[in-house]
């Protein structure tokens, strides 16, 4: 990029120095200054992918009635109003892949890359000050979209480089899920019966690594309203039956899926004393806590966190030796994996 800019004075770790309007911390700001030069103690990136949140894609696309143009067109201008990829209806955004443009000399951050270095960012666009020149391609099916732009990341932003043997695009769609199979196994033991509801690729993910974990010592049902999708989990060997509406209890409620008011389906779904991991950016906290009074459930309700120690490299791993998870990801994002 070529930015050899005089180093300002270190900014707060946290990135509140970079908030225009709004509360002091960035993700729920309204507003990112993009400007450079960099604070000492950020990182400059050059972005030129996009994984935007699932639930916030199928928003958005929608929203611009399926036409590609306007859809383009409302990222563009989201970001160039916020300074930041955060759509203030599923208040979510995704994450980027980009290279090490320059590192601030007083940065002291998780992050180990060099300037040069290829790296996904592992915190969310909607704290991630960002700048977009334009929009290259975009893939509906897939939420990724090409770009030529520049990011901020802060000192406390984590981060990782890209794997060498695992092609970007499907490392970044991986590492955009997961924090998803690394909770679900922290909430599930021997002998559970465990419901996903939605059957995209973290459903996929979080199964393979319960099957990996456990064999077949765990039940598994998939829910989702697609039948393409439950087939592949079939075919994946990732469940052992699947379902387009609720029906039983279960210990584990793993609710993956992107569409809104699945709520309710998932606390009726739930045994009493079981649990529900709720991952889905559109899920409403007011729902479900009065839900659950109102139908007298009696669970723990937990808010599925993109970070938990170690989740980026287990994710990876998923792919790396699951031959057919593997396959899938080849094909859904059109490319072929080093064997």
């Amino acid at each position: 990029m070529g930015y050899n800019y005089f180093m300002q004075k270190s900014g707060n770790p946290y990135g509140t120095h970079r908030v225009l309007k709004g509360f002091s911390l960035p993700q729920a700001a309204e507003r990112l200054d993009v400007s450079l030069p960099l604070y000492s103690n950020e990182i400059l990136i050059q972005v030129d992918r996009l994984n935007v949140d699932s639930t916030s894609f199928r928003q958005l696309w929608e929203s611009s009635r399926y036409e590609l143009e306007k859809l383009k067109e409302q990222i563009l201008n989201l970001v160039q109003e916020r300074g930041k990829l955060h759509n203030p209806v599923t208040n979510s955004g995704g994450m980027l892949v980009g290279t090490v443009a320059e590192i601030g000399k007083d940065y002291r951050g998780p992050l180990k890359a060099q300037v040069g270095d290829r790296i996904a960012t592992l915190v969310s666009l909607t704290l991630t000050p960002l700048h977009l020149g334009e929009i290259r391609e975009m893939n509906v099916s897939t939420g990724q979209i090409s770009v030529r732009g520049y990011a901020i990341l802060f000192e406390t932003g984590i981060a990782c480089t890209l794997p060498s043997d695992i092609p970007e695009s499907i490392a970044l769609a991986v590492l955009d899920v997961c924090g998803a199979p690394a909770l679900v196994l922290r909430h599930v033991k021997e002998k559970d019966r465990v419901l996903f509801m939605g059957a995209g690729k973290s459903a996929k993910l979080s199964a393979a690594a319960l099957r990996s974990e456990y064999e077949n010592r765990v039940h598994i049902t998939a829910m989702d309203v697609n039948p393409q999708a439950l087939q592949e989990m079939k075919e994946l060997g990732l469940t052992d039956e699947v379902m387009e509406k609720e029906k039983g209890e279960y210990d584990l409620v793993v609710n993956v899926t992107n569409a809104l008011n699945t709520e309710m389906a998932s606390i009726l779904s739930v045994r009493e004393g079981g649990k529900i991991i709720f991952f889905g950016m559109g899920t409403s906290f007011t729902q479900v806590v009065l839900g659950a009074e109102g139908v007298g459930k009696d669970a723990t309700f937990l808010m599925g966190s993109g970070y938990v120690k170690g989740h980026a490299e287990l994710a990876l791993n998923l792919v790396r030796t699951n031959l057919k998870l593997r396959q899938w990801f080849e094909e859904k994002y059109e490319i072929t994996l080093p064997r």
